[in-house]
């Protein structure tokens, strides 16, 4: 049985409009103009238990309002979503006792307390016995390298101190599912590492739910196996990152180090997709030709250092999805 459960969710949200100038302001006072942006347009999906799901689109795709739905801060105009067998919005005492969220671009900390002082107040307000707290805290102080930062006023920590103090907030309570909404979002290279490993690790040894909306394309492809595809409020795919790939294109990339890499390459069956000093990418259909064949007709012609075969980068598939979808 689904731990979530998503049908024909719909909402839209009315936006104001103003017309430019000063006396656009005026005439605004008396009769203010207003659009319907709909926002989530029949989305339906179900996720198991234990499945880390990357949930992706552009934006103003509708991810962060399905988030807020399943969260429970949103009502929809229609449809149906049950997260754990309850309605959010109808049970919100009870579903968010069972419910771990990480927006990135806000926090759940208390922004003038010490990080240590503010998981002592989630404490009090997830009712969580206090033997149950400390072991939690003290795994999750180890496991995100807290300990420096616990005494520290949250408005002096870096975004990835605060993020990963974040993350150990929305788990003090062992919450079965996690939304996370944009977690690494202005992290440095380290700081993201770090929280994937962390997710990674959570799922697969705890057995928590996770479903992560992100713009960083490497993260899903760190973290999901599968992923579903929103724009413009409707699921495009839902399936494996190989489903999303084979459903987009069939493409493979050959990346060679050429001895001239300004050396014309002219091939039936490739094409080249950049070139960077001596390292040339080209792009070829698995189905016309095969690698091994490729590979023999690019160093029959031309003195070749290196070269490696892989997919085409995650962000490359879906950015023809979106525009093939547009079209």
């Amino acid at each position: 049985m689904p731990q979530i459960l998503v049908e024909n969710l719909v909402k839209t949200f009315r936006v104001a409009e103003r017309r430019p100038g000063l006396w656009g302001a005026v005439l605004g006072l008396a009769a203010r103009k207003q659009r319907s942006v709909e926002a989530l347009a029949g989305v339906s999906f179900a996720i198991e238990p234990g499945e880390l799901v990357g949930y992706i689109g552009p934006n103003g795709a509708g991810k962060s309002t399905t988030i807020k739905v399943l969260s429970g801060i949103l009502v929809p105009d229609s449809g149906r979503c049950e997260v754990l067998g309850r309605v959010p919005w109808e049970e919100r005492r009870a579903h968010v006792a069972h419910l771990g969220v990480v927006f990135g671009q806000r926090t759940q900390l208390w922004w003038d307390l010490p990080a240590g002082e503010s998981f002592e107040l989630l404490r009090d307000v997830y009712r969580v016995p206090a033997a149950d707290f400390a072991r939690r805290l003290d795994e999750l102080v180890a496991l995100l390298d807290l300990a420096p930062m616990l005494r520290t006023p949250v408005r002096q920590l870096s975004l990835g101190q605060r993020m990963r103090c974040d993350l150990a907030a929305s788990l003090l309570h062992a919450p079965p599912i996690l939304f996370l909404d944009e977690p690494t979002i202005g992290l440095d290279a380290s700081s993201k590492l770090a929280m994937r490993d962390f997710v990674k690790r959570l799922n697969r040894e705890r057995g928590v739910t996770v479903l992560l909306t992100t713009h960083d394309l490497d993260d899903i492809e760190a973290l999901c196996r599968r992923v579903i595809v929103l724009g413009g409020g409707r699921v495009l795919l839902d399936g494996t990152l190989e489903s999303l790939r084979a459903s987009v294109t069939p493409e493979r990339w050959l990346t060679v180090d050429l001895a001239d890499g300004s050396a014309p390459i002219d091939d039936p069956d490739a094409r080249v997709v950049s070139r960077e000093g001596d390292r040339v990418r080209l792009a070829f259909d698995p189905g016309r030709v095969a690698p091994a064949a490729l590979i023999a007709r690019i160093a029959a012609k031309h003195v070749v250092h290196d070269l490696f075969v892989e997919n085409p980068p995650i962000e490359t598939v879906v950015a023809k999805l979106y525009e093939s979808r547009s079209q």
